[in-house]
């Protein structure tokens, strides 16, 4: 089981939802830099379970702990380690798991791979929960990288089939994104927010769940970011998104419609613009034959619905080995995509970051 990931940035993720801790250690990270606790821990908030009607009721406040290298809160090691603490976990929630499967969560694989031993209360090293320490590296990194000028947001795409409006993907609005970002539902258009509460608020009532579209942008990536085939930036950014619970797809610009498109339609025309080569449209997302080509980034993640539903499901029982009906009981949000805006930007921050640390 791996928890680690970057090449020149190493990333470690430990611990798991119901433990008393959870963490991450950074390697490799910029001697001297001034972290921003009050950013930081704005950042984490936006992740954070309990904010708001349509998230988990679990109540978490994932204020970061840096228990080595980093002193008033300057980093003075190359390595650093940070820790959240778990306060309002409930395992007796989780009890009847340990035999009978939740559909559409790792319960049943988990247990073809490692058999009985593993703690997978709240789901273990599967849970969502692990997402904490994850945007804690990455708010450290999205920290480094503004100092360099690289701005990175995101916005709420689609919740359960509703979206947002239209945005030019060659000159995102990061000023309006930026705003948006601590909303309880970040999306650019009012009317849209409003028939997302009542898809929500539906949805919620009948017990069950909606997915949704997070869509990341980042601006002023450098050029030359990534190599060809199997090193390409995309293929660094899915490696991270699909380490992430719940994930289904991503697509990169305009990816998910492109097959729709004819080559005249989709094909990114170069301009020259105050002496800089661009390009007129950016529906490749930044991103073409695996390299940055100093258009802003931009992809969608494409999550499942929350699995945890309150509907009877069918499922049964591994020491029986016979049909059970189970009903799923504990908090769990309805939509958890509406928590994934931070997970995107770390996702992006901590890619470029490895990148530039070569």
């Amino acid at each position: 089981m791996s928890q680690s990931f970057g090449k020149n940035l190493k990333v470690t993720i430990f611990g798991s939802s119901h433990q008393e801790y959870m963490g991450v250690v950074m390697d490799n990270v910029k001697i001297g830099f001034e972290i921003d606790r009050q950013k930081l821990d704005s950042f984490m908030q936006r992740r954070a379970p309990g904010k708001s009607k349509f998230t988990t009721k679990r109540k978490e406040a994932d204020k970061v702990i840096f228990i080595s290298g980093v002193k008033e809160n300057k980093i003075i090691s190359k390595t650093i380690c940070a820790l959240i603490k778990n306060e309002d976990f409930k395992s007796k929630d989780y009890k009847n798991l340990n035999d009978i499967p939740r559909p559409s969560h790792a319960d049943y694989t988990s247990f073809i791979k490692y058999g009985s031993e593993i703690d997978m209360n709240g789901g273990g090293p599967f849970s969502g929960r692990l997402t904490a320490p994850f945007c804690l590296a990455g708010g450290i990194a999205k920290q480094i990288l503004e100092e360099k000028n690289i701005k990175i947001s995101s916005r709420i795409k689609n919740i359960g089939g509703i979206e947002d409006i239209k945005i030019d993907l060659a000159n995102p609005p990061m000023v309006d994104l930026e705003k948006i970002s601590r909303k309880e539902i970040p999306v650019l258009d009012e009317k849209i927010e409003e028939e997302i509460r009542k898809l929500l608020d539906e949805a919620e009532g009948e017990g069950d769940s909606l997915g949704g579209i997070c869509q990341v942008f980042g601006e002023n990536i450098p050029e030359g970011l990534g190599e060809p085939i199997f090193d390409s930036f995309e293929a660094n950014i899915s490696h991270l998104s699909f380490g992430i619970p719940g994930l289904r797809a991503i697509s990169f610009g305009e990816g998910l419609s492109s097959f729709k498109m004819r080559g005249s339609a989709h094909n990114d025309q170069f301009e020259i613009k105050d002496g800089n080569i661009r390009t007129i449209t950016n529906n490749a997302g930044g991103v073409v034959g695996g390299i940055t080509n100093g258009m802003p980034v931009v992809f969608d993640l494409i999550f499942k619905p929350t699995p945890s539903i309150s509907i009877s499901q069918k499922s049964f029982s591994i020491k029986e080995k016979k049909e059970k009906i189970l009903q799923i009981k504990g908090r769990h949000d309805p939509c958890f995509c509406l928590r994934t805006t931070p997970i995107g930007e770390s996702i992006l921050a901590l890619t470029v970051l490895d990148f530039l640390n070569e």
